[in-house]
């Protein structure tokens, strides 16, 4: 049996001319006027945005990627606001790929750009990690899907959605559902279910990679203003992100080492495919959350699990950071790392909150069928009715002594 993987292959324009900068950066700002548009005129079918985007210059695989794109914010993830820094999004008709050994950089892209002759190519610094699906990509041995193209300060990236075929691990009849929750103070929290109670919490702390992201701010700023040279820039910025990277990895390793040190593990991940539409804590704790690398993280983990054998569904995130593990009463956070549940007939008092997300994650899948999306008073539940986030559990309460307290996870 085999199962379609989905990745998301990413790649660094190599420096481009001056000319050709110009028409990136006009692409850019053109597609971003036409989203604005699109959004503030309220459109939330392929039609009212086809109507708002005609005038703009932009080839018909950007527009076509707004018609998809503008209803989603709209009527799936009820945007209220655009963020100013969105990629230029293209459907998959417009990829095209060039290969040859004798260039510096092999592989070559091909912009597309409106009217007729006006594409160019520019050469790829891609990803070695992902050498072989680019070559797949080359071949058309995998499928193309929507590409993106975002500036990031001196340099362009480009993002490709491909999906291939995989060996499907094979689900186990009972097995150990692991949750595990993606956060900024802790990185990734991982909470084992077993017998429908939390078992051996792992915590990835994200307190490295936090300062990182604070002293890559600071540096970069202070190099702006003292008019350092592009090259220095640009040089300090691919140290920090090369420094993130290898937190990502290792923060995927070793979840994956975790979850194989359980019988039958199946990991549980949130969807969180749009969490940057989704987010909604104001404008600077949004700008803070949307520098996670959320979806590196959560894809990584995929890959490595996939490539381990282990199998990985992903659940409705809603609410699953406000919910009691034990009872399914809405409770509330104190602070970020404490969890209170408000129902006065629960065992828990206080819990460690990123543990108590991470067990409602895990609750969240069904093995013996589809898990559902997460609804107040429905029940996500296995067949006997029972799960860790379920309002209907049949295990009978734990005593006050069993329960795992703050002070466990304080250091």
């Amino acid at each position: 049996m085999t199962t379609t993987a989905t990745k998301t292959l990413e790649a660094t324009l190599a420096p481009p001319t001056t000319g050709k900068e110009q028409r990136l950066e006009r692409t850019v700002a053109t597609y971003r006027r036409a989203l604005e548009d699109a959004f503030e005129s309220g459109a939330d079918t392929q039609n009212a945005v086809n109507d708002a985007v005609t005038p703009y210059t932009l080839t018909s695989y950007a527009k076509d990627a707004l018609k998809n794109y503008v209803p989603q914010l709209h009527r799936t993830y009820n945007a209220s606001e655009l963020e100013d820094d969105h990629p230029v999004r293209f459907t998959n008709r417009g990829f095209s790929l060039d290969h040859s050994e004798e260039r510096t950089h092999e592989f070559c892209w091909r912009v597309p750009q409106a009217g007729r002759g006006n594409a160019f190519w520019i050469p790829l610094q891609i990803n070695p990690e992902q050498e072989s699906l680019w070559f797949d990509l080359f071949d058309e041995s995998v499928t193309v899907g929507e590409f993106r193209l975002q500036q990031h300060r001196a340099n362009w990236v480009l993002h490709v959605t491909v999906k291939y075929e995989v060996a499907e691990p094979d689900a186990p009849d009972d097995p150990t559902r692991i949750g595990f929750d993606i956060g900024e103070s802790k990185l990734l929290t991982g909470c084992a279910c077993q017998n429908n109670t939390p078992t051996q919490p792992y915590i990835y702390d994200g307190g490295r990679a936090r300062a990182l992201r604070e002293e890559m701010h600071t540096t970069l700023k202070r190099l702006q203003e003292r008019d350092a040279a592009e090259w220095r820039v640009d040089e300090r910025f691919d140290h920090y992100q090369n420094a993130l990277t290898d937190i990502v990895e290792k923060a995927s390793r070793e979840a994956v080492e975790y979850a194989e040190s359980f019988e039958d593990p199946v990991i549980v991940l949130e969807d969180l495919s749009y969490i940057r539409e989704n987010l909604d804590y104001g404008k600077y704790m949004n700008r803070r959350l949307h520098a996670w690398a959320f979806a590196r993280l959560t894809g990584r983990i995929e890959d490595k699990a996939l490539e381990s054998g282990i199998p990985v569904e992903f659940v409705n995130p809603r609410y699953t950071s406000q919910t009691c593990h034990a009872c399914g009463h809405i409770g509330r956070r104190g602070s970020q790392a404490e969890f209170k549940c408000t129902n006065a007939e629960c065992w828990v008092t206080e819990y460690q909150a990123d543990i108590n997300a991470a067990a409602n994650i895990a609750g969240r899948f069904d093995p013996w069928g589809e898990s559902v999306p997460w609804k107040s008073g429905r029940n996500d539940s296995p067949q006997d009715g029972s799960a860790c986030d379920s309002t209907t559990g049949h295990r009978k309460p734990s005593p006050r002594s069993g329960q795992t307290t703050l002070a466990t996870f304080q250091s």
